[in-house]
């Protein structure tokens, strides 16, 4: 006797409706392209100075290929970001959107996450293969990840790291910084951070580590051009650290879920720290749950990124693979684990993608 499966049933509306969201993702996930090659080209820059222009005109003033820069504003401007009056054949872009497209707008420039994220479909290819076979894509398959990384974070802390993030540490750790406090940066990246803080607390002391040949010598170049003589920047791994009741202050800004082994990065940052000492890590604003993040303003972005990146990277080193969406559950528990029972947890207004984590060692 056989038995035959009863027919799927499907919801048309359901599937138009899918269909839909199906062609926004594919327009959309181009058209980032598109505001990437904006903001490495100066385009949107220009265009925010610019009255209502033709193509050859903004053609003009950027010095650019009137083909390439008309195309272009064909993507724009169907995609809705700048606009197009055909009477006139002028383009403009409004300044509602010029506030979250340029170099101006600061922390606010969400062009910079668009050069970001095109940065890393180059390594789908390689990210398939470990779906397959496991493992992960390494580090040095992301030439230029880095340097996105710094001209990210560095729109924020050239904003709001001196006056508003350190802050959040509290009026004695700003006096003891002012009077002269041991500060460690742990994957300090290109080190800018760490300059920014010497810069603002001369009396202090200031050490960056990083396992990048390229983000040291980028943080040491800057410290000399600075012309700073209390910032020192020392190739490391984070995990082989070793210091024991050294640092008055340890900062981490987004480089825990990136770490091969978190937990023991944790513990060599507990032990460096003075009893006392304070921790101030930075990290993405999310739910260890998935259910909790649906409505998350950047979850799909934050996820896709740790596949194609904060993941994988960890992955490719035998690591834990934590990912960019461990979330506050996860992070609270290994703060604990590594040693941290006093942890109250700030955010700061706009900054929807960090959470910051004001930790002190008993």
């Amino acid at each position: 006797m056989t038995t035959t499966a009863e027919p799927t049933t499907t919801d048309q509306a359901k599937a138009e409706a899918f269909a839909g969201q199906m062609l926004g993702i594919i327009n959309n996930g181009v058209l980032m392209s598109m505001v990437s090659i904006g903001h490495r080209t100066g385009l949107w820059d220009k265009l925010a100075t610019l009255p209502p222009s033709t193509s050859e005109e903004i053609a003009k003033a950027t010095g650019l290929n009137e083909r390439y820069v008309r195309e272009w504003l064909g993507a724009t401007t169907t995609g809705r970001i700048t606009e197009y009056d055909p009477a006139t054949r002028r383009y403009q872009l409004p300044p509602e959107h010029a506030g979250f497209l340029t170099r101006a707008a600061g922390p606010n420039n969400l062009a910079t996450y668009a050069f970001a994220f095109s940065q890393l479909v180059v390594v789908e290819d390689a990210v398939v293969e470990a779906f397959k076979n496991g493992g992960g894509v390494p580090y040095s398959r992301y030439p230029t990840f880095q340097g996105l990384m710094a001209q990210l974070s560095g729109q924020v802390h050239d904003a709001a790291l001196i006056d508003v993030i350190i802050p959040l540490l509290g009026d004695e750790i700003v006096a003891k910084l002012r009077s002269g406090a041991e500060v460690a940066d742990v994957g300090c990246g290109q080190g800018h951070a760490i300059n920014l803080m010497a810069k603002a607390f001369p009396n202090s002391r200031f050490t960056g580590y990083d396992f990048s040949e390229q983000g040291i010598a980028a943080g040491r170049a800057e410290a000399k051009q600075w012309g700073l003589t209390n910032a020192s920047h020392i190739l490391q791994d984070a995990a082989t650290l070793a210091e024991r009741d050294r640092f008055d202050v340890i900062t981490v800004f987004d480089a825990i879920h990136d770490q091969a082994k978190p937990a023991t990065v944790l513990k060599n940052i507990f032990n460096a720290l003075k009893p006392g000492g304070m921790f101030l890590m930075c990290d993405v604003e999310a739910s260890s749950n998935v259910e909790e993040n649906m409505d998350h303003p950047m979850g799909p972005g934050l996820y896709s990124v740790s596949v194609l990146h904060c993941m994988t990277v960890s992955l490719a080193l035998n690591g834990d693979g934590l990912g960019t969406m461990w979330g506050r559950q996860k992070a609270l528990e290994m703060l604990a684990e590594a040693g941290f029972s006093d942890v109250r947890i700030e955010n700061i207004e706009g900054d929807l993608e960090n959470a910051y984590y004001i930790c002190r060692k008993p």
